[in-house]
């Protein structure tokens, strides 16, 4: 780990978008409904162009001419720094949903709060971003809310998804020095923002927030599930297998 925050910060955020704008675009072709489809690819672009940003920065700051495509397809997992929700398995159309929306209740606060942080760069990439997640979050809410208080069907499919994911979400407002040193005052402002925001969609989806207090952490930090190593090898094999190769 390096003793940069800002560095350590900016992969952190570059492989949050990464690794779900990832398993997001495996969508593509195979969405319940033509407008799904569409929705879900242009969610998985809007993710890798943050990756872009993000990664392209910690470049910068490493020093070591790596570019945002060496950090993307040469490192293993271990090298990874995204929240372990991201990583979770696609599943049905239901746990997809429920990933994306968990994601982008923390995802927009922590942009907003970036915005104003007073390192220009971080700021840049931040008001670029927060435009699209916007967007990310009024999509997956509304759709969290119709189908968690649709059909029995669609219900019992969200809560599932809900049960399976929550464990996954503490770490995401779970702060360490990085985080303080990035974000200073803003930590606490996200975890209030996003507790009240999720509570209030899962209670409006009528949905039941588990009631587990153990939350899995450990993606900040390297440590992954297993889930992380086969997306990796299906993003990486071109690359790894022809490595400079260029279209």
């Amino acid at each position: 780990m390096s003793d940069n925050p800002t560095y350590e910060f900016a992969l952190r955020m570059g492989d949050n978008s990464l690794v779900l704008g990832q398993s997001v675009s495996a969508w593509c072709g195979h969405a319940p409904i033509l407008e799904e489809d569409i929705a879900l690819a242009n969610v998985a672009l809007d993710l890798i162009g943050q990756t872009r940003m993000w990664l392209g920065l910690a470049g910068e700051l490493e020093g070591k001419g790596r570019s945002a495509d060496d950090l993307a397809f040469l490192r293993d997992a271990r090298g990874f720094r995204n929240c372990l929700l991201v990583e979770q398995p696609n599943g049905d159309f239901g746990q997809t949903l429920m990933r994306q929306f968990l994601f982008d209740a923390w995802h927009h606060p922590m942009l907003k709060v970036l915005a104003d942080t007073d390192d220009a760069r971080i700021a840049e990439i931040a008001e670029k971003s927060v435009k699209e997640v916007s967007y990310h979050l009024d999509r997956s809410t509304d759709l969290i809310i119709r189908l968690g208080d649709g059909s029995d069907e669609s219900h019992g499919r969200m809560q599932t998804a809900l049960d399976g994911l929550w464990c996954y979400t503490g770490e995401l407002y779970a702060a360490d020095a990085i985080d303080e040193a990035v974000l200073t005052g803003g930590v606490r402002k996200i975890e209030e923002q996003y507790k009240d925001y999720t509570s209030k969609v899962i209670d409006e989806a009528t949905l039941t927030i588990p009631e587990t207090t153990f939350m899995h952490k450990g993606g900040k930090a390297g440590l992954h599930t297993e889930a992380l190593g086969p997306l990796l090898a299906d993003m990486q094999i071109l690359q790894r297998s022809h490595p400079g190769a260029q279209w």
